[in-house]
């Protein structure tokens, strides 16, 4: 393997176990053994565990801030913004549905009860907040959204895709639609009569 192969098998590996087992449930030794990769390669890349939580899961944000930012670049108002950044970053979890899990556990909306700085993830999260803003903003000026406060309706509009994404993954409801219901509800919600 090369070095960049190895470092990338080691932060797939983590999403997949701390996503799977949380961080608490998690050794570097898992990690090591699921990326195919002796143990020490895993501080002399990342440090500590914590750190590799927190690297993990802010790879895992960055992916999907490409995504939807190349998805709602395609899009003409601001509606159709805030419509494809929703399908996008829905659609998202489920194509990466064994390594995005690791958001659900290293995230500002997590429980995870360890002493790391959280500021981190949430300044990372911030970002993705920021995109929505932009598209409400948008499609305020564009007409295509209602006026409404820009902070609140983006806030909303991101609670409910965290609601949905915690809902499909986490809970033992089966609502095959539910990823298409919430954009749909969300679009009608916010959109110019």
């Amino acid at each position: 393997m090369k070095e960049k192969t190895k470092k990338e098998a080691i932060l797939y590996a983590a999403q997949e176990t701390f996503g799977r087992y949380g961080y608490a449930g998690t050794t570097v030794k898992m990690i090591s053994e699921r990326a195919g990769v002796a143990f020490g390669l895993i501080s002399h890349y990342f440090g500590s565990k914590e750190e590799l939580f927190l690297t993990a899961g802010i790879a895992m944000v960055d992916a999907l801030m490409i995504e939807i930012n190349k998805a709602i670049n395609e899009t003409e108002s601001g509606i159709e913004a805030v419509s494809s950044y929703m399908r996008t970053y829905l659609g998202f979890t489920l194509k990466q549905r064994n390594t995005f899990p690791i958001l659900l556990r290293c995230s500002p909306f997590s429980d995870v009860q360890i002493q790391m700085d959280r500021g981190k993830i949430a300044k990372k999260f911030q970002e993705l907040l920021n995109i929505i803003r932009v598209c409400v903003k948008k499609g305020i000026e564009d007409g295509s959204i209602r006026p409404l406060s820009i902070d609140d309706t983006s806030t909303i509009i991101y609670s409910n895709i965290v609601g949905t994404v915690r809902t499909r993954f986490l809970s033992p409801y089966d609502l095959p639609d539910l990823y298409e219901e919430t954009a749909d509800f969300v679009v009608r919600s916010i959109k110019s009569r």
